[in-house]
């Protein structure tokens, strides 16, 4: 819960009234320039509009504006820098039209709780209300449901107090993207000496697990006899990946990842990882039928995909599940929920609980050999299987191919935090973006984007940015010609005549190279290697065109 005052979480709709004209020494625009500094917004995504040029006006050199083609690439390269960096980034979008054009990318942010601090610019403040061209009607209603808090300002003289709210709400209490829409004739009026106590404030919050509940699941965990954590991508983002390590090592449990994960809190090949959890109320209860209790981390319980139902949980299976997410905890159908600090609960449940033997500790899986390529056509798994052997071990990779995800857990071998990252409300697009703002967020790292010919159409533009701000981001396009996914899906659901699955006869490299990304197509396992080490060593964007055989999701 946030510690500031608690506020209406649903949209902020402007009341009519006037507000007081203060003393000024500076502009609007001035000090929330000088604000985004101090709170370290140094890095504006966007695409302008008319509306928006004011508050461009003037840019501090601190601040680096980063541009997109498109509002969903805007979108999903500042969803890409704030999961890899910890901190909030900042959007600039163009009123109602350019915020229609984001909001498929912000349900990904919405369900990763990436704290994105969006603002859209506003017609003249008087002209709203006669709709003249590019007003956004009810802005603050535009973003809703997606977004926790939204707001226009009444007045010129609140714009720097939301300003300052939009960044708390999104950093403080359950995570996520936030919506403020600004009259562009606000920046240029003056600003209010009193402003200047926002510089120094700041918003923190505490919500540990209290010594009576640490105690009580301590004496759960000791007494069960067979112990399964299912760990959610939360704990990647708080960093909490080698206290869950240490836990399920000294209580020798199993370890699953929750459905559909968009980070990796657990190395994919420790000898005590299981795999991902079916997306699926039958295959999630089959899982989990032998435990006596099962510890949920950091994940909601759960967040079902295909419909197979059945019994949430095996007769006898107890279930304990702590997030930092009230919602989370509310809308579970079944267990015992705690909201509390995952960090915290991790550390404090590591150092206490007692150690029992353990043969798989600090053990590693072989994996299954790729098949080989075949008249220029690799399996996934070889592709996978050709990164893990040549890729730097500290490479971090952006994943959306969503038909080969059985492939890549069965190849690849990620041992380190923020290796992993996917799109969390499976909305196409992120993964080019994404990759696009993860390298920018960690330039020490290597950074690989693994995307799927269907998903790549979705976020292309992130190619220009990739060359114009020259990161070196390696993309892989694994290319069927046919929506892998969509094809299983239609499988499952009998529908086997589906129009539109097919996208063949996009050339890739050429687009790549369109948008000034060097480019190759390879048909040979040398080839790929070579083309690997090349783009490794070139410190530019590359694309790798790979044509890949048809595989479906598990």
């Amino acid at each position: 819960m946030s510690l500031t005052n608690e506020v209406d979480r649903h949209a902020e709709t402007a009341p009519s009234r006037v507000c007081p004209a203060p003393e000024s020494v500076t502009s609007i625009r001035e000090f929330t320039h000088e604000f985004m500094i101090a709170q370290g917004l140094t890095k504006v995504f966007g695409n302008p509009g008319s509306n928006e040029l004011p508050f461009l006006k003037g840019m501090p050199a601190e601040v680096q504006y980063v541009l997109g083609l498109h509002e969903g690439v805007v979108v999903g390269m500042a969803d890409g820098f704030a999961q890899a960096s910890g901190k909030p980034a900042l959007v600039n979008l163009h009123a109602a039209s350019g915020t229609g054009n984001a909001m498929g990318a912000l349900t990904n942010a919405v369900y990763s709780q990436t704290p994105l601090v969006i603002t859209a610019g506003q017609q003249v403040r008087e002209t709203i209300g006669q709709e003249s061209f590019l007003s956004n009607v009810d802005a603050a209603l535009l973003t809703r449901p997606l977004t926790s808090w939204s707001m226009e300002p009444a007045c010129a003289a609140d714009v720097p107090r939301a300003f300052g709210q939009a960044v708390w709400e999104a950093t403080t209490g359950t995570k996520g993207p936030v919506y403020l829409s600004v009259p562009y004739d606000d920046w240029d009026q003056p600003s209010s000496p009193n402003d200047r106590h926002l510089l120094a404030r700041s918003v923190t919050e505490a919500r540990s697990l209290s010594q009576e509940q640490l105690d009580r699941l301590v004496r759960r965990l000791d007494r069960a006899d067979r112990v399964a954590l299912v760990l959610g991508s939360a704990v990647d983002t708080v960093n909490a990946s080698d206290d869950a390590r240490i836990l399920a090592e000294r209580l020798n449990a199993d370890v699953w990842v929750a459905p559909s994960p968009y980070r990796l809190p657990f190395p994919n090949r420790h000898g005590q990882f299981r795999g991902v959890l079916p997306a699926a109320i039958a295959g999630v209860s089959e899982r989990l039928k032998d435990y006596d209790l099962v510890l949920v981390l950091g994940a909601p319980v759960f967040r079902y995909h295909q419909h197979s139902p059945g019994q949430y949980l095996a007769d006898g299976v107890e279930l304990v599940q702590i997030t930092e997410e009230t919602g989370a905890a509310t809308r579970a159908p079944f267990g015992e929920a705690i909201v509390a600090d995952v960090a915290g609960a991790l550390a404090a449940l590591s150092g206490n609980v007692a150690a029992r033997p353990n043969s798989r500790s600090g053990s590693w899986r072989e994996s299954t050999p790729a098949p080989q390529a075949q008249d220029g056509i690799f399996h996934p798994a070889k592709v996978f299987e050709l990164l893990r052997e040549n890729a730097p071990g500290n490479t971090a990779y952006v994943v959306e191919s969503t038909s080969t995800n059985e492939a890549f857990w069965d190849q690849m071998d990620l041992r380190l935090p923020s290796s992993y990252f996917w799109p969390a409300s499976g909305g196409l697009g992120f993964g080019m973006p994404a990759a696009v703002g993860v390298q920018m967020a960690m330039p020490q790292r290597p950074v690989i984007a693994v995307i799927g010919d269907g998903s790549a159409n979705y976020g292309i533009t992130a190619l220009w940015t990739a060359a114009h701000y020259n990161v070196p981001v390696t993309f892989i396009i694994l290319k069927n010609g046919t929506y892998g996914a969509l094809r299983w899906f239609a499988d499952l659901l009998q529908v086997e005549d589906a129009p539109g699955m097919d996208v063949d006869g996009i050339d890739f490299a050429a687009l790549a190279r369109g948008y000034g990304v060097t480019a190759t197509t390879v048909a040979s396992e040398k080839a790929f290697i070579d083309s690997l080490s090349r783009a490794a060593s070139s410190g530019r964007p590359h694309l790798i065109e790979v044509a890949t055989s048809l595989t479906t999701p598990q």
